[in-house]
């Protein structure tokens, strides 16, 4: 069977049209596609995205409706097909790791993100309840946190990952603690610290396994993608020894629906090196006899609309921004932005924020939502 011939099988599943006329349509430019994406499955597939060999006027949605119709489960399900094109060079099944991009995610430069994010530069999910735009549902998120923690004035609170300090300053600024945050890039640490100036807060650029302080209070929101699988214990045991006995340790982060050894090939190369979403078993193994759950709670959907707002922003501000980046660049960060959409619309990808304690909250946790 040709290429084309089983790409259009599978996307006629998920009713889209090889060059027709609905938005979420795929439209080929070049017909090398067919056999990239069946040698080199998502890797080929985002390449050639970036390289102009296809285009599709709403990626999300055409991203939306392969994943929520489990293309993955028609071609176990379909034996003579998984012969054909082969299981492995599709899906990426124990594939390699990519090599590593040069350049690292978050040192791209601070005016991409200034263009595409919140007036506090809050790369994380948004909690969108009651309300309407980017700034507010941010503001939300970083509230609903400090209050699931149990935030008090004078505390001293830990963020692992703490981008470029949005967190730490919302805590030190409407709720007068003591805020300390982790970053790996020294680009996020140049501006956290010119962006929380007069305020209780420090940034480091330091790794969170050398850490040896106690803190009332610890947080670490959409860092733990990035630790992998290998870590998850350590991670957890680092935050056990951090935590003063009393306190609560908040984990905001994306999950998968199954277990993963590895990430998508594509998002490893170009966006994520190392980058892999943890599932509930995952993460349940990894606080086993070290913390007790006290609170789940999944807005999973709400990064569908964040997601949609910071691509609007992206595309808004790219002859602002241009100078710095290429046509190709834009292809890239575009394909990453709104096929990520698509996959949280598709409810393949989850947002938990759990809520630990040491030894259980003493006549039970009080739920905030």
């Amino acid at each position: 069977m040709k290429s084309k011939t089983i790409i259009k099988e599978l996307l006629k599943e998920c009713k889209i049209t090889i060059n027709g006329s609905n938005p979420y349509d795929i439209q080929i430019h070049n017909d090398k596609l067919y056999d990239r994406v069946l040698k080199q499955g998502s890797l080929g597939l985002g390449e050639a995205y970036m390289d102009g060999w296809w285009d599709c006027e709403e990626l999300d949605e055409f991203f939306n409706k392969i994943l929520r119709n489990d293309i993955e489960k028609r071609v176990k399900a379909d034996l003579s097909l998984l012969l054909r094109i082969g299981w492995k060079s599709l899906f990426n099944i124990n594939s390699k790791k990519a090599f590593e991009v040069g350049e690292k995610h978050y040192d791209i430069g601070n005016n991409l993100y200034k263009a595409m994010l919140d007036k506090r530069l809050t790369y994380t999910c948004a909690y969108w309840k009651d309300v309407d735009n980017l700034d507010e549902a941010q503001e939300a998120k970083l509230d609903l946190i400090c209050r699931k923690i149990g935030l008090k004035k004078g505390q001293k609170v830990l963020d692992i990952g703490s981008g470029w300090g949005s967190f730490i300053k919302f805590a030190a600024e409407k709720y007068g603690v003591e805020a300390l945050g982790l970053t790996v890039s020294k680009e996020q640490k140049f501006l956290a610290d010119k962006l929380n100036r007069g305020f209780l807060t420090e940034t480091r650029v330091q790794d969170y396994r050398s850490l040896n302080e106690k803190f009332d209070k610890i947080v670490s929101i959409g860092m733990f993608e990035h630790v992998g699988y290998r870590s998850y214990r350590e991670f957890m045991k680092v935050v056990h020894r951090s935590l003063n006995d009393e306190g609560l340790f908040l984990l905001h982060t994306i999950g998968g629906n199954i277990s993963q050894r590895s990430g998508d090939p594509w998002m490893d190369k170009y966006i994520f090196p190392n980058g892999m979403l943890p599932s509930i078993k995952q993460i349940g193994k990894s606080v086993e006899g070290l913390f007790v759950i006290e609170d789940i709670h999944n807005f999973g959907a709400d990064y569908d609309k964040t997601l949609m707002e910071w691509y609007k922003n992206f595309d808004k501000n790219w002859e602002i921004i241009k100078e710095d980046y290429n046509e190709r660049f834009y292809r890239m960060w575009k394909y990453y932005l709104l096929s990520c959409a698509g996959s949280f619309r598709a409810r393949k990808n989850q947002l938990w924020q759990i809520v630990l304690s040491k030894k259980g909250v003493v006549g039970g946790y009080n739920f905030v939502r």
